[in-house]
């Protein structure tokens, strides 16, 4: 096999691939042996057609596509392995020279991963963020237990208030008609919680069992469905159930309920060692973030559109996964929301692209400093996963050992951004009243994913 190289713009390669006669012949014939079942000639049995004579009667073109498909895979995996390319996407393929015993020959043209032209990575100055656990944090995080263990008492004998669970059903309209997602029956809401248009749990309170009433709102302006911005709506409301939260007593006992504790005290300790293990490890993806933000806006890369688009289809499908979790679909939430699908998926091309640039300059910066994964590494990652999934190591790897090469790159890239940090310097934030910055007052910056 001979193979030559050509760079295209772009961002793309063209391989010409020259296969000898011997093994475009085994494809040849594995073709004929596929395809020898569905084929009949007169005064031969279905199956039973000598290729020679198939050939004779149909030309041996009869045989080229499932031959070509049956060798491409191996010839284009060894071409590409002796140039050298990262190819991104699919070739094209396109066939110059085929059959009576010659050489094949075609050629396949592809996007590749573009170099990277790394800038400062090193020496990187990143606002410091800090988080401090209060007592007061751990009484809110209890309070959330006490709600996740709360009794619902059936009410019959006064009006709802807030922090009820009511039951009921509604049926908006807008002058008169009735509009996509206003009616609902049985629909349990937690009052006071402002999940519903402002102003409608508020009216709702004070109502009876079985109890029927109009409220009157107005969606607001900056509401997500932008036919229903601004407008008045009437719903007729129906309550058929009102239960109120019974919350348990905070002492010993409830810490035995829920814990693996015997005192309030000690769950109280232990309450506030996995707050600050979340703090710190937020803390740490912040800064992170930070740090790679920076990295990437000194980097210099020409991505090709292919893979800002694979990756843009990357984040639909994680949307669509949380939103069927929420009990939703992707075709609900853009009629709720009056958004075609290419305005939806406009929505995610800067993350996209900023994801793909992310992952290239630390692939970049992992070379440039032979960062490497070790099997230390990747044990600390199964023991890490087992603890994740409580589970012991040895299922962890049976479990990955098939995307063995999608853990390594995980690791790869998360022991080149420690280094990032441990390279990077920490500045206090500036203090002052009239002080524009993204870091808000308990020291954080805005949440972003790390790309």
């Amino acid at each position: 096999m001979k193979v030559t190289k050509e760079t295209l713009e772009n961002k793309k390669v063209k391989l010409e691939i020259q296969v000898d006669p011997e093994t475009f012949e085994k494809g040849m014939q594995s073709s004929y042996l596929k395809n020898r079942k569905n084929i009949s000639i007169p005064g031969f049995r279905k199956g039973k057609v000598p290729r020679k004579i198939i050939e004779r009667y149909y030309g041996e073109a009869i045989f080229y596509e499932d031959a070509i498909n049956e060798i491409f895979p191996d010839v284009y995996d060894a071409a590409v392995k002796e140039t050298g390319i990262e190819p991104v996407d699919s070739p094209m393929v396109d066939i110059i020279q085929i059959g009576g015993g010659k050489d094949l020959i075609l050629t396949a043209e592809v996007d590749v991963k573009p170099e990277t032209k790394l800038g400062q990575y090193k020496g990187i100055e990143i606002t410091k963020v800090e988080k401090i656990i209060t007592e007061k944090d751990v009484e809110h995080q209890l309070e959330h237990v006490r709600e996740d263990n709360a009794r619902l008492i059936t009410i019959e004998d006064r009006g709802v208030k807030n922090g009820d669970m009511v039951t009921f059903d509604f049926a908006g309209t807008i002058n008169g008609e009735p509009f996509d997602g206003g009616s609902a029956e049985g629909y349990t809401l937690e009052i006071g919680r402002g999940q519903f248009i402002p102003g409608f749990e508020e009216q709702m309170i004070g109502m009876n069992l079985e109890e029927e009433k109009d409220i009157t709102i107005t969606f607001p302006k900056e509401y997500h469905v932008e036919d229903l911005r601004g407008k008045e709506a009437v719903f007729h409301i129906k309550i058929h159930e009102i239960k109120e939260k019974e919350l348990p007593i905070l002492d010993d006992e409830f810490a035995k309920d829920v814990s693996e504790f015997d005192t309030l005290e000690e769950y109280k300790e232990d309450l506030k060692r996995k707050l600050k293990e979340s703090a710190d490890q937020d803390v740490r993806t912040q800064m992170e973030n930070q740090l790679l933000e920076i990295i990437r806006d000194n980097a210099e890369v020409d991505i090709p559109e292919v893979m800002i688009e694979k990756e843009a289809d990357n984040l639909m499908r994680e949307m669509e996964m949380q939103m069927r979790l929420s009990g939703f679909d992707l075709e609900t939430f853009l009629k709720m929301t009056n958004t075609s699908i290419d305005d939806y998926r406009a929505q995610y091309r800067d993350r996209a692209y900023n994801r793909v640039k992310t992952q290239l300059v630390l692939e970049a910066i992992s070379k440039a400093e032979n960062i490497t994964v070790t099997e230390e590494d990747r044990e600390k990652e199964y023991e890490r996963l087992a603890k994740v999934y409580n589970s012991d190591i040895e299922n962890i790897k049976k479990t990955f050992s098939a995307n063995q090469d999608i853990m390594d790159n995980s690791i790869l890239m998360q022991k080149t951004i420690d280094m990032l940090m441990e390279e990077a310097i920490l500045v206090e934030k500036e203090s002052s009243e009239n002080e524009s910055s993204d870091v808000d007052k308990e020291g954080h910056v805005p949440e972003e994913e790390k790309k």
